[in-house]
């Protein structure tokens, strides 16, 4: 922390998001600086997946992550006891990433930019004049709050009036194995879900997803007897690491000059692999409203970029809540495989909301009730 008093734009939180939001205000000409306690790179269990419509918006943040080291993937395949279904994406590739190098490739882009950047500082208050970190009152036009699912700046921000509120619990882990697979794999159980991601030639990331705490990653791991045998003897290259998944809408994620960006201003349940792509989308969202000087448009932006994987999320929630409901629809996908594919189009955003005719999802649902 050097001797800056004044800025355009504070960001408080350092993630992704928040060095997303640092780098689209940048780019229209702001003074930025983003603080956070931790110390990058910052790490998260998370599946590293990044689907096209996710590096679409990266691109557009002018960040690049071909010195990064890789793995890439043509679609989702599901995979359950009733059968397996897969679908590319209907252009593009989508690529997987840890964490940690992602979130360099973000700092460096920053930096390259002229970000200030305060690592291991505190902010203990904000309001609508200023922003306090270790007693130091550092003025601001424009607070932007990215500090994540339990974020301080809403509270500060009169900001935290929730309307849906729901919770899972992930736990991710490395292995070093080839991928056998082009896509990126979701399995079902009575128990949850398991993602599987390819992150470079010869490393896979894994993420369990569950509405209840498993005791560990491997008691965890048998509910998938078919990727458990895939994972027999492969060496781990990370510690187990858990995280909440948070579904959360609030009802406002501007007040004044404070905005909120990533899941500090919502989230949805890391079923859709959405997070980070809405981050970016959001970031960018933001900088327009900043250079207009009209936090509403970021409000309108944020609600609409929120819309399809809120509705996504609920719809394999559904699945996740229902055994029966679950059958029906992998049963539906593996006899009928075009509407898996056009489900797909429809998250990824390639496709409106209602591809499945005059009647949209009622289709859709017809169809997963009469699978045999």
């Amino acid at each position: 922390m050097t001797g800056s008093r004044s800025t355009d734009v504070f960001v408080i939180g350092g993630g992704p998001a928040g060095l997303a939001a640092a780098i689209a205000a940048r780019r229209q000409g702001f003074n930025v600086i983003v603080a956070d306690r931790a110390r990058g790179p910052i790490d998260k269990a998370c599946g590293e997946g990044l689907m096209p419509d996710g590096l679409d918006a990266l691109r557009e943040l002018g960040v690049s992550l071909d010195e990064c080291e890789t793995g890439s993937f043509r679609g989702i395949k599901f995979v359950g006891p009733e059968g397996s279904v897969h679908a590319d994406f209907p252009r593009g590739r989508g690529i997987g990433i840890r964490r940690l190098l992602l979130h360099e490739a973000l700092y460096r882009h920053a930096e390259k930019l002229g970000v200030k950047t305060w690592w291991g500082v505190r902010v203990t208050a904000a309001s609508d004049a200023a922003v306090v970190i270790d007693g130091n009152a550092i003025r601001s036009r424009w607070i932007v709050g990215a500090d994540g699912q339990n974020s301080q700046t809403r509270g500060w921000a009169n900001l935290s009036t929730c309307i849906s509120f729901d919770r899972r619990i992930g736990m991710r882990q490395h292995f070093q194995v080839k991928p056998w697979s082009e896509f990126v794999e979701i399995h079902w159980a009575q128990a949850g879900q398991a993602y599987i991601t390819p992150i470079s030639a010869d490393e896979i990331c894994v993420a369990l997803i569950s509405k209840r705490r498993f005791q560990s990653f491997d008691t965890g791991l048998v509910n998938f007897p078919e990727l458990h045998q895939h994972l027999r003897g492969a060496p781990r290259t990370s510690n187990p690491k858990g995280a909440v998944t948070i579904y959360r809408h609030l009802r406002s994620v501007v007040h004044g000059n404070f905005a909120l960006v990533g899941e500090a201003s919502g989230s949805v349940d890391a079923i859709t692999g959405e997070g980070l792509a809405m981050a970016f989308r959001q970031a960018l969202a933001l900088s327009s409203a900043l250079a207009e000087g009209d936090l509403a448009t970021y409000q309108t932006a944020h609600r609409q970029i929120a819309k399809l994987p809120e509705f996504m999320a609920n719809a394999m929630l559904l699945m996740d809540k229902s055994s029966w409901l679950k059958s029906r629809a992998l049963r539906a996908f593996d006899r009928k495989p075009s509407l898996f594919e056009q489900m797909l189009s429809v998250h990824v955003g390639e496709r409106p909301l209602v591809p499945f005719g005059p009647h949209g999802f009622i289709n859709l649902g017809w169809n997963l009730l009469t699978a045999p």
